[in-house]
């Protein structure tokens, strides 16, 4: 599965896509002016994304990567 089709998935399930969560992140105060805040780690960010989205694991790590500025290889 590619990075594009992780984000599409995400869509479809929750109606967001990786704008609204940049949003939504920095309402929570995981980032600021669109960089994650110092000392955010990825375990926190994941386990909002399940508790509030429902979102798996890998889906979860895609947005994470969205809001940390990279893209990481996802298994295929």
């Amino acid at each position: 599965m590619t990075f594009q089709a992780y984000l599409d998935n995400i869509k479809a399930k929750t109606g967001k896509d990786a704008d609204d969560f940049r949003k939504l992140a920095e309402e929570k105060g995981f980032t600021r002016r669109g960089t994650l805040e110092k000392g955010v780690k990825a375990g926190e960010v994941v386990k909002w994304l399940k508790e509030d989205f429902g979102l798996g694991h890998g889906h979860a790590m895609a947005i994470y990567a969205v809001l940390k500025g990279g893209k990481p290889q996802l298994p295929e």
